[in-house]
């Protein structure tokens, strides 16, 4: 469990995770612009999340790793939630797949002043060029959250000898009804090879739920938000991420 959350709370970490790669009009409250996940970040904050996690987007609305949109998004965040610990995704697609297009646009983000750069940012194991990635991060003082979807990805963590500020355990796809036993085997697998780092774990989707509640049983952090899921546990709509955050906090207690 992160060591802050539980100064914080003595509970359950919350991660707030407030877009993903979602489209404007998925839903009414999808922060896009600079200011919508200011906002979204401290109604989230004011609702028990103790971190936050974002997509950044261009003019058009499409997701960006430049540095221009990435430290414009952590930049405003900042300036509304002061101290709100700020973390980005490194999604391959974000860059059509293009490995090396990702590493640049991750490499420029040294134009940035440091407070304008996020405090974390996640990278997904099963993609390619995640070592490299990894390094660059690192140099720039930005801390890695190792994206773990399968037990072959705990493989390739263990691999790499790397530590991390988080490893994710993120159940992508597949049906709710498997989702608890498979996170169960990435997560033994991962305490078989000795990983190192606190983890995080939860599902999008059907499972995001069920994977909350099971965070919670397991005293592991865990996240929630317009990223993973639309609707309540009980499958009613919601207003947004700090209605979210709200049920799942009071799910946790």
């Amino acid at each position: 469990m992160d060591a802050e959350a539980e100064a914080r709370h003595g509970m359950t970490m919350i991660k707030a995770c407030l877009n993903g790669n979602r489209r404007p009009g998925d839903h009414p409250a999808l922060p896009v612009t600079p200011l919508e996940l200011a906002e979204a970040a401290r109604e989230a904050r004011e609702a028990g999340a103790d971190a936050v996690h974002m997509h950044p987007r261009d003019a058009t609305g499409r997701e960006s790793l430049s540095a221009v949109h990435i430290g414009a998004a952590v930049r405003t965040v900042r300036q509304a939630c002061p101290g709100f610990p700020v973390g980005v995704s490194t999604g391959l697609w974000i860059t059509g797949g293009d490995v090396e297009a990702r590493r640049e646009a991750v490499q420029g983000w040294a134009e940035l002043e440091p407070r304008d750069r996020p405090d974390f940012a996640s990278v997904n194991l099963a993609e390619e060029g995640f070592s490299d990635l990894w390094q660059d991060l690192r140099r720039l003082g930005v801390g890695v959250e190792a994206g773990v979807w399968s037990v072959d990805d705990a493989d390739a963590l263990a691999a790499t000898g790397l530590e991390c500020l988080r490893v994710l355990v993120e159940i992508i796809g597949g049906s709710a009804d498997t989702s608890v036993s498979r996170a169960h085997a990435v997560l033994a697998r991962l305490d078989h090879l000795g990983v190192p780092g606190p983890r995080l774990l939860h599902g999008e989707e059907a499972p995001a739920w069920i994977l909350v509640d099971e965070a919670g049983q397991l005293g592991l952090a865990t996240r929630i938000g317009l990223e993973d899921v639309l609707h309540s546990p009980v499958g009613d709509p919601v207003d947004g991420n700090a209605e979210l955050v709200r049920l799942a906090r009071a799910r946790l207690t």
